[in-house]
C-alpha cells in the first residue's frame, strides 16, 4: 500500500489545528474549490475576492472530501480540522511539502512569458524524470501555495510560477518555494500603474532571489533595457549564479537565427562552443526565447541539452497563449489564435509579429484586440504605440475591445477600425456574424477584458462544421 500524500495528524502537527477526525485519516488531494475534488481530498476553506470558501465546506464534504481546513470562529462539526486562518494553515502545508522534498525546484516570474515557459520546462522535466508543476496560471498569494503543498515526496522536478501586480508580492512566494534556479523571463510594461516604471518592474520581479536557496542560480533573458538591474539585484542578493540567454552577445545561451514559420520555429543555440538546433511545434521569436529559458534552466538543473530538445520539440502552445486551433471543414477551415489571457506592449508586438506571417486558409485575417490593463498614466502613449504592428500584421479587419483602445483607434486612423466596442459580450456578436471558414482570426487582450468568452462562441459556432 503505497504512503499518503499527507495524514490528519501531518496536518495537525504543521498548522497546530484541532480535529475529531482520526489522525491514520490519509489526505491524497488538496483543492480550494469544491467543485474540484480529488480521492482523500483536503478542502482548504479560504477567502477570495469574490468566494468564501467556508460557506461550501459543507458541500466539499458531502462531495467526498475527507476533511475540511476552515478558520477559527467560522464553524465547526464533523470533518473540520480548524486553524487560526485556513489560508495561512495551507502556507503551513506547503512549507511541510517542500520541506520533505528532494526535487530539484525552479521559479519561474517575469513580465511576458512565464507561463509558457514553465509549461516547457514541465514538457522537459517529464522527459527527464517525476514531474510537479503549477497548473494554469496558479501564481498568486494562494495559488502558490497550493501549487507547492500538492508536491509530491517521489517528484526529482518541480515547477512554480510567481506573479505579481505590486512590489513585496512575489517575496512571500519565493521564501515558500526555495527554488534552486530562479528564471526571469523579460521585463515589459506590465502593471505600471502600481509600479511605475520598467526598472520598478524589474526591482519587484527580482524579490524572486530573496528566496533562491544558497549556492542557487537565476537563469535571466538579456533581451531588455533592465537587464543591468537584475544584475546588481542578483549581486545585492549574493545569487551563486548568474545564466543568460537569449538574441544579444555575449549571452551564455545565444540564439544566432530563428526561422519563424507559420506553424512551427527553428532556431540556432551557441551554449560553450556547442550549437544546438532548436525546433518548436509553435511560430514566433518570443516562444524560441522561452524554450531557450526553459533548455537554459534544465541544464543547470542536470537535464542534458539533448533530452530537452527532443521533448521542446512536441512543445506547443497553451490556450489563451497562443493556441492555434483549426474548425470546421479540412479544406477550408477558421483557423482560431487564442491569445486571450494576456497582454501588454511586448506580447502584443510579438503575437501581432507572428500573426503577419500567417496566411489564412483561404479567407480573410481578422485581428480582435482588447483592452492592456494596469499601465497608469502610460495606457494611452502604449496603446497608441502599437498601431505600426497592426497595420504590418496585414488584417483584412481589425476590431478593438474596451476604452483604452480609443488611442489606437485614433493612432490607425479613419476607417481602419471595423469595429469599436466598450465590451467583449457586444464584440462577441459583431465577430461572430462576420467570421467565415477559411478566414483566420487572432484574439488578444488582457485577461479582465473576457476576450476568452469571444473565443468560446467563436468555437461553439464553428465547430459545428
Amino acid at each position: 500500500m503505497s504512503q499518503p500524500h499527507f495524514t490528519v495528524a501531518d496536518i495537525l502537527a504543521v498548522t497546530g489545528g484541532r480535529t475529531g477526525l482520526g489522525g491514520d485519516t490519509p489526505i491524497n488531494a488538496i483543492s480550494i474549490d469544491s467543485r474540484e475534488l480529488g480521492p482523500d481530498a483536503l478542502f482548504v476553506a479560504i477567502k477570495g475576492d469574490r468566494f468564501d470558501g467556508h460557506d461550501f465546506v459543507e458541500q466539499a464534504l458531502k462531495d467526498g472530501a475527507v476533511a475540511a481546513l476552515v478558520t477559527e470562529g467560522r464553524g465547526d462539526g464533523a470533518g473540520r480540522i480548524i486553524v487560526p486562518d485556513a489560508l495561512e494553515g495551507l502556507r503551513d502545508i506547503a512549507r511541510a511539502a517542500r520541506e520533505r522534498s528532494r526535487a530539484v525546484i525552479v521559479g519561474v516570474t517575469g513580465s511576458v512569458g512565464k507561463t509558457t515557459t514553465k509549461e516547457a520546462l514541465r514538457v522537459v522535466f517529464e522527459a527527464a524524470g517525476s514531474t510537479h508543476a503549477s497548473i494554469k496560471s496558479f501564481n498568486n498569494h494562494w495559488g502558490v501555495p497550493l501549487m507547492l503543498a500538492r508536491l509530491p515526496v517521489s517528484a526529482q522536478f518541480g515547477v512554480f510560477e510567481m506573479g505579481m501586480s505590486a512590489p513585496e508580492e512575489i517575496r512571500p512566494l519565493t521564501r515558500l518555494v526555495r527554488p534552486h534556479i530562479a528564471v526571469i523571463t523579460t521585463i515589459a510594461p506590465a502593471h505600471l500603474e502600481a509600479l511605475g516604471s520598467l526598472d520598478a518592474i524589474a526591482r519587484a520581479k527580482s524579490e524572486i532571489f530573496s528566496g533562491l536557496e544558497p549556492g542557487g542560480t537565476t537563469i535571466l533573458n538579456a533581451d531588455h533595457g533592465q537587464l543591468d538591474v537584475l544584475l546588481e539585484e542578483a549581486r545585492a542578493a549574493g545569487v551563486g549564479r548568474v545564466v543568460t540567454y537569449g538574441e544579444a552577445r555575449g549571452v551564455d545561451w545565444q540564439i544566432v537565427n530563428i526561422e519563424s514559420l507559420p506553424e512551427s520555429s527553428v532556431a540556432t543555440v551557441e551554449h560553450e562552443g556547442q550549437r544546438y538546433e532548436l525546433l518548436l511545434n509553435v511560430p514566433g521569436r518570443h516562444m524560441v526565447a522561452n524554450a531557450v529559458g526553459a533548455l537554459a534552466a534544465s541544464h543547470a538543473a542536470g537535464v542534458e541539452p539533448a533530452v530537452a530538445l527532443r521533448a521542446l520539440a512536441g512543445f506547443g502552445a497553451q490556450p489563451g497563449r497562443g493556441a492555434r486551433t483549426r474548425l470546421g471543414p479540412s479544406g477550408r477551415p477558421l483557423l482560431l489564435i487564442d491569445e486571450s489571457y494576456n497582454a501588454n506592449t511586448a506580447s502584443m508586438t510579438a503575437a501581432l509579429d507572428v500573426f503577419a506571417r500567417q496566411e489564412a486558409p483561404g479567407g480573410r485575417k481578422i485581428i480582435v484586440l482588447g483592452d492592456m490593463r494596469e499601465l497608469g498614466t502610460q495606457s494611452a502613449e502604449l496603446h497608441r504605440s502599437l498601431a505600426p504592428a497592426v497595420l504590418a500584421a496585414g488584417a483584412d479587419r481589425v476590431y478593438l475591445v474596451g476604452p483604452q483602445m480609443q488611442a489606437l483607434a485614433e493612432a490607425l486612423g479613419q476607417g481602419r477600425v471595423a469595429a469599436h466596442t466598450q465590451t467583449a459580450g457586444e464584440m462577441a456578436e459583431i465577430v461572430v456574424a462576420d467570421l467565415a471558414y477559411g478566414d483566420a482570426v487572432m484574439i488578444k487582450g488582457s485577461n479582465g477584458v473576457g476576450l476568452a468568452g469571444v473565443v468560446e462562441q467563436i468555437r461553439n459556432r464553428f465547430e459545428r462544421a
